[in-house]
């Protein structure tokens, strides 16, 4: 959300934000309808004024015995305009909120201009894809022949974007979760929550998939909303708090399930486990004191680059776009895994930087400053650490054999009972 007093102060640097995500300059519109209903404030509170002024007047002449029905049908009439006035400037401040919150957030300045993922730009790769020695195969060819990823099965149970998996691609799974829940727990500083996989609207709303995204989300026959990632109730923890200053930054990180209903992915990653609507993520999220944002938007990053040196997964960090950040972000790196078998960097994670423009929506606040009474925005961050699916994909692709087996990577052997490969039975 943005703060309707920035706009006012300097319409110009709004609009040109706007720019820069490929929009047409709003403040115009947002503006006209921001003077209507502080106009009618005004207004508003002028009638009040005359109509306490007339009550007064009204008190004093019936003491005096005076004939008061005039100043009474003033009052009368104040009453009316006034209910008028305050419903104008209700449907008035409902439309002013409307336009803020379909908007998205203002970029950083450093990230780099252009209209979609193809104007990302590469700051630094860890590891170089292997060769292999044979033809790599993409990882739902090597799951079927294991005979423990199943596509059909799952279809049958759901339908399309959901998997099946067996035995030990089932424990892989399982194993990779609790290796990257137990690293950022035990090394990286954050906290493990569990939290609810059903959100009301207001907890979608604060992190910003409502109203704008909500075609996205899959929702209840009771009004709730699955989550889409744990950024929504762990960020949302702090919604309405205002949180003591010392007590930042608060960093959490969560193992659950996420749902999505990808429309708009018709035709994308249709084979494999690449696009789910059902998967599971490892999630960091981190409230933060404005000043520290940006150290700790990269102090996250850095948490998730972790994970895939330990799991010897070759990746390069991007900084995304402005015609690629996400609605919510001011700034996105993302994580791309080297996939031998489509001979292609994917997205593994993303950790973005939303600065106040959660916060805002949510009203996450701090209190702090050098008299301890100062209360301003947090600044909100999350990142995947990392997509628990895609990291197993990343595993079998980088870690496959010529005879179809999987080594495991070291750092997941206790979590795998000793196994080492996964071969067929």
């Amino acid at each position: 959300m943005h703060d309707i007093r920035a706009i006012r102060a300097d319409a110009a640097a709004f609009d040109a934000a706007l720019g820069r995500r490929g929009l047409s300059p709003a403040s115009p519109q947002i503006l006209a309808l921001d003077g209507e209903r502080r106009a009618a404030l005004t207004a508003l509170q002028e009638k009040q004024a005359r109509r306490n002024a007339l009550a007064r007047e009204v008190g004093q002449g019936k003491r005096a015995g005076a004939d008061t029905s005039a100043l009474e049908a003033e009052a009368t009439a104040l009453r009316t305009e006034m209910e008028g006035l305050e419903a104008r400037a209700a449907e008035l401040d409902r439309a002013v909120t409307g336009l803020l919150e379909s908007l998205p957030n203002t970029l950083d300045a450093d990230v780099p201009d252009g209209p979609d993922e193809s104007a990302n730009v590469v700051l630094h790769q860890v590891g170089e894809p292997r060769d292999l020695g044979f033809q790599p195969k993409q990882h739902f060819e090597l799951g079927e022949a294991l005979g423990m990823m199943d596509f059909a099965t799952a279809a049958k149970l759901a339908g399309a974007r959901f998997t099946v998996l067996r035995g030990p691609l089932a424990r892989l799974e399982r194993a990779l979760g609790q290796f990257m829940i137990d690293l950022h727990t035990t090394q990286h500083g954050y906290t493990e929550m569990v939290v609810p996989s059903l959100v009301n609207d207001a907890t979608l709303y604060g992190t910003a998939q409502l109203p704008k995204f909500a075609e996205d989300n899959f929702r209840t026959t009771d009004g709730r909303w699955l989550i889409p990632t744990a950024e929504v109730p762990l960020t949302n923890t702090v919604g309405g708090e205002i949180v003591p200053e010392k007590a930042l930054p608060i960093r959490m990180t969560a193992l659950t399930d996420c749902y999505r209903s990808e429309a708009g992915a018709a035709g994308r990653d249709t084979r494999g486990m690449l696009r789910q609507h059902q998967f599971r993520k490892v999630e960091m999220v981190s409230i933060a004191h404005p000043d520290h944002s940006a150290a700790e938007h990269e102090r996250m990053t850095q948490c998730a680059e972790q994970v895939l040196k330990l799991l010897e997964i070759p990746f390069r960090r991007v900084v995304l776009s402005s015609g690629d950040t996400g609605f919510a972000a001011a700034k996105t790196f993302d994580l791309e895994a080297w996939l031998p078998g489509q001979q292609a960097w994917r997205e593994i994670s993303s950790c973005s930087n939303c600065r106040d423009f959660q916060a805002r929506r949510m009203n996450a606040r701090f209190r702090g400053g050098a008299d301890g009474k100062a209360v301003a925005h947090v600044h909100t961050l999350n990142g995947s650490g990392v997509a628990v699916g895609r990291a197993m994909i990343a595993v079998m692709e980088n870690h496959q054999q010529a005879d179809g087996s999987i080594l495991v990577p070291e750092v997941l052997w206790p979590y795998m009972g000793g196994v080492q490969r996964i071969a067929a039975a």
